[in-house]
């Protein structure tokens, strides 16, 4: 055989070496996301079912979101103390309830908005993320870092899910118990939808009138998650008082608290053309008739206007959280105001859990509007608004229905530690030649939307938690607002063997 023979089939057998490889980054496998999880032992995403440890009740527990905002749920549960832990009885006493539980938290930063899926018809491509979510906290595979080309494989499973997200138990809770099913399995899957409502409803007397607003993700609204619920659990429960429901979608809400370029951008001064808010001319419209009810902040170019006159803006874009709360908040006292309805807006259900970062804000403005006169000196709202409305944070009676399902099946860990929880935020995956990427590292916004469904590939690597994927701004927010969730992210950070690879710069 000759040389030329020889190096021929020695490159063949290294071309055909790296294509098995690199099989899962860059190649496209037309499969159910299910039936690849359960069936399909070649897949990266394949777990073994016949084996997962569901009795082990030292496993931690998982949560996911699709971007950070879960954290407020993971903050309630880690903060929660309603019983009394040597005997078990309700009451306070001092010693956190899942003090000895261990968490899984992932935030799948490089996919949201998971509330945009819906809007453009990705439904079956939201499902599939949803279930990757899923699957990650079940399985035993993460990357160290976003160039790492070799998965780990020595993360722990999970023995009990949260979905820390109103747009994946909307969307996703029925098909993640359906896929667990399908898998022989029993996993606790709890959502922060029923739970909210829940809490909501015991804010109302059985015999009360009154309206329940829901601020949420567009998704979450369209998928009338909340109202259906509210309508189900009032009927169940025996409220006899006439309730009623009005819902807003909060577009740019979230996309700010997690800094979303397409929603907030802190370096720009003027419009941008890549803007999907709330706007002047587009499909979510500011209404200038309103200018003075928003009551916007135009300093440090918290609203981006095309003039240097603020009035004269043929182009204007909301630049600011508490500026899109603002917006948000008058456009559903307006639905309100035009139903001409006789109730009382009593409640309003913070439906996605980045709200209640901007509890504040929130409480600030309805003040604001619960004072606000025309130019007639008429009050505007005041006539539907109770004085003090009360924000009902989804996140308590999550944290409560998981405290109760781990007491009845017996699963509380005896001797773990919640310091060895662990903290992972999915990044856009480099190493795959399919994806779309942009200069600043993202997914853009019509690549986001026009994947496709049963194409399984690896779009992301869910990666540790650190100052590499985490803005310094959104760190700052966590210190002050989830204080114990952060020390327990910097434990994460500086004791934990699955970070040690991160510089001390890099580290929260």
């Amino acid at each position: 055989m000759s040389k030329t023979v020889i190096y021929s089939v020695l490159f063949s057998l290294l071309f055909l070496s790296n294509c098995k490889k690199n099989e899962g980054k860059n190649s496209v496998k037309k499969e159910n996301i299910v039936s690849s999880i359960i069936n399909d032992k070649e897949s990266f995403y394949h777990i073994d079912i016949d084996n997962y440890p569901t009795t082990d009740s030292t496993l931690p527990i998982g949560v996911f979101d699709s971007g950070t905002g879960g954290l407020t749920v993971l903050k309630a549960i880690v903060n929660y103390d309603e019983n009394q832990n040597n005997t078990k009885e309700k009451g306070k006493d001092g010693v956190l309830d899942f003090d000895k539980e261990s968490f899984i938290y992932l935030g799948d930063q490089a996919n949201m908005p998971y509330g945009n899926y819906s809007k453009e018809n990705k439904v079956d491509l939201l499902k599939e993320h949803i279930i990757k979510d899923a699957q990650f906290l079940m399985s035993n595979k993460f990357y160290s870092d976003e160039n790492d080309q070799t998965v780990n494989t020595d993360k722990k499973p999970v023995k009990a899910l949260v979905i820390a997200c109103n747009t994946a138990t909307a969307y996703g809770k029925e098909y993640i118990e359906d896929f667990i099913k399908k898998a022989n399995s029993n996993i606790k899957v709890i959502g922060v939808i029923d739970a909210g409502v829940r809490g909501t409803l015991a804010t109302i007397g059985k015999n009360e009138d009154a309206i329940i607003g829901v601020l949420a993700t567009a998704g979450t609204v369209s998928s009338k998650g909340y109202h259906n619920t509210i309508l189900k659990m009032k009927n169940k429960m025996e409220y006899t008082g006439n309730i009623e429901v009005f819902s807003q979608g909060g577009i740019g809400i979230a996309e700010a608290v997690d800094e979303d370029a397409n929603y907030f951008n802190k370096n720009l001064k003027k419009p941008r053309k890549d803007y999907k808010g709330p706007s002047l001319n587009g499909d979510v419209k500011i209404d200038k008739m309103l200018f003075d009810v928003y009551n916007f902040d135009f300093d440090n170019s918290k609203m981006l206007c095309d003039t240097e006159k603020t009035g004269d803006c043929s182009i204007l874009q909301i630049n600011d959280a508490e500026n899109y709360v603002r917006y948000h908040l008058v456009t559903l006292m307006e639905q309100i105001r035009l139903s001409k309805t006789k109730n009382k807006l009593k409640s309003i259900i913070l439906g996605c859990t980045h709200y209640p970062y901007l509890t504040d804000e929130i409480g600030l403005i309805l003040k604001e509007l619960y004072n606000y006169k025309d130019k007639n000196g008429a009050y505007l709202y005041k006539d539907f608004m109770v004085e003090n409305i009360k924000l009902v944070d989804p996140a308590v009676d999550t944290a409560k229905e998981l405290h109760e399902y781990l007491a009845q099946e017996k699963m509380f860990n005896p001797n773990g530690n919640i310091k060895d929880s662990e903290f992972y935020i999915s990044v856009p995956n480099k190493n795959n030649a399919n994806n779309k990427i942009d200069v600043d590292g993202r997914f853009p916004y019509e690549y986001k939307y026009g994947r496709n469904a049963d194409e399984i590939q690896e779009y992301v690597k869910v990666v540790p938690f650190s100052r590499k994927n985490i803005s310094e701004d959104i760190l700052t927010r966590f210190q002050e607002q989830i204080p114990y969730v952060y020390q327990l992210m910097q434990t994460f950070n500086h004791q934990n063997k699955k970070t040690a690879h991160l510089k001390t710069e890099e580290k929260i």
